[in-house]
């Protein structure tokens, strides 16, 4: 990129000085035509107003040449006229009173113009500084932050800017990627490890590291086609590289906590499980291995109803494994996102009655049912939704008072089908309501219990799968838990 920046000053300047010129030229024959017209000598004023309206337009230095101009047109146009004479001292006085009041007024306007152009200049770098800072905070994408740096750059430099790490180039505009600009940027990366945080030149472009502390995070170049940046426009260059390598920071220690976190929650998670199926796993089978192996080896010692009762036990305690192994893969399927269900109508009261069925095969207990005569087919899975349902079913047989019956309603309302489990335990703490729904959380009335807490974090994540809710309240008449899952209703 060559620098353009002379040349074009040169023409401004040309244009700025041409303009107070012309401006002061029609003051002259304004004031001509007005002495026509009045045949008064008192001229001053207009000629004034030309160097004021030259001061305004152009700055301090046209405003200087409207006034000299001025002083010539006014001393060519006064008595006596069209001749650089003066007519008397009092002319001189005039005269060099005008000069001196036309230099002031270019002198104060000039500068009142060029502080206003500077703030503007400084409004406009805070604002550019303002939404890059906005635009790095909001992110955690790192190439975005990237990429807002080399537009920031390419426009607090008025040309183009580039910002590379490794392999990775990203430039602004767009269209300047190319060959020369890969290889340039690379060679300033390999500059950049051998140097400190100043910035420093390669060709056309100007290179500053992207530091953090003792970080470094590539380089960022930015190249000014008009030639030389002002000194506010390269600090504000070099906050925004500073800024978005702060960010670039940030972003990169967000990503290592996110990372340590998740590591710990698997962590945890593989200790549960392990925890879990080291315990649930090994007494259903312990007991279906004892009550195998006797059948095996002493089934003729045995009479009919021994035999039964041990046949009997090897089916509930695989039943209960096949629960246990049931939510192990449900939770899995879950925690990966595998579930993936196209929900269609099934017949409620029919998937309550199996799950019932299975509950109490599984563990006898007093059971009340009410279910409403109209009961309207729900949209979901019926597999998945036993499953929810007898999970929250073994979750009252669990912790309820054996000699309370489970309740068991199910009804229709707005457009919804609600099915609510009440038992008659001692309930849920209201601080650990929600937290039941947690993997692995156990309600602290709960925790000398067998049982992985994982049942009702399967209920509402399956729940959940098929577009309805569950929620647990505690009952005041009579004490206890009561589960209510809510699904939609079928057309």
């Amino acid at each position: 990129m060559t620098p353009r920046r002379p040349i074009l000053d040169a023409r401004r300047n040309a244009l700025r000085y041409g303009g107070a010129a012309l401006v002061t030229a029609m003051t002259g024959l304004a004031s001509d035509l007005f002495f026509r017209i009045t045949h008064t000598p008192r001229l001053s004023s207009i000629f004034l107003a030309g160097v004021l309206l030259s001061a305004f337009l152009f700055g301090s230095g046209p405003a200087y040449l409207a006034a000299g101009f001025s002083f010539v047109l006014y001393l060519w146009l006064v008595d006596p006229r069209y001749q650089f004479v003066f007519g008397s001292p009092e002319d001189v006085d005039t005269l060099m009173t005008f000069l001196a009041v036309s230099v002031l007024i270019g002198l104060l306007i000039g500068r009142m113009r060029d502080a206003q152009a500077l703030a503007q200049a400084r409004a406009r770098a805070t604002e550019t500084l303002l939404q890059a800072t906005q635009s790095f905070s909001a992110t955690t994408d790192e190439q975005a932050i990237r990429h807002g740096l080399a537009v920031a750059l390419a426009r607090a430099g008025r040309g183009a800017a580039f910002v590379r790490e490794g392999l990775a180039v990203t430039a602004w505009p767009d269209d300047i990627l190319d060959a020369e600009l890969v290889s340039v940027s690379a060679a300033a990366e390999r500059r950049a490890r051998t140097m400190g945080p100043a910035s420093f030149a390669v060709g056309a472009w100007t290179v500053r590291p992207l530091r953090a502390g003792r970080e470094q995070f590539g380089v960022s170049g930015w190249a000014a086609p008009e030639g030389p940046l002002s000194a506010d426009e390269r600090q504000l260059i070099e906050v925004l590289v500073d800024t978005s390598a702060a960010a670039i920071a940030r972003t990169r220690l967000a990503a290592a906590k996110a990372e340590a976190d998740s590591r710990a929650r698997t962590e945890d998670l593989r200790n549960a499980l392990l925890s879990s199926i080291s315990h649930d796993a090994r007494t259903p089978l312990a007991a279906i291995l004892a009550s195998a192996s006797s059948l095996h080896d002493f089934a003729e010692t045995f009479d009919a109803a021994t035999r039964k009762d041990l046949a009997a036990t090897i089916q509930e305690e695989a039943m209960r494994l096949d629960g246990f192994v049931a939510n192990l893969l449900n939770m899995s399927r879950l925690e990966a996102g595998a579930l993936k269900i196209e929900p269609s109508p099934f017949n409620v009261r029919e998937v309550i009655s199996r799950a019932l069925a299975r509950r109490q095969a599984a563990s006898p207990a007093p059971f009340a049912v009410s279910m409403a005569p109209d009961l309207p087919e729900a949209m979901g899975d019926a597999v998945l939704f036993e499953q929810a349902l007898a999970n929250v079913l073994e979750n009252a047989q669990r912790h309820g008072a054996s000699a309370s019956p489970i309740m068991v309603a199910a009804a229709a309302e707005a457009g919804e089908l609600r099915v609510e489990v009440r038992d008659g335990g001692p309930g849920v703490p209201e601080p650990e309501l929600d937290r039941i729904f947690d993997k692995f959380y156990r309600a602290s009335a709960a925790v000398k219990l067998a049982g992985t807490g994982l049942g009702l974090s399967i209920t509402r994540g399956l729940v959940e799968a098929m577009g309805g809710s569950v929620r647990a309240a505690n009952r005041d008449d009579p004490k206890g838990l009561a589960v209510t899952i809510l699904l939609k209703a079928a057309a």
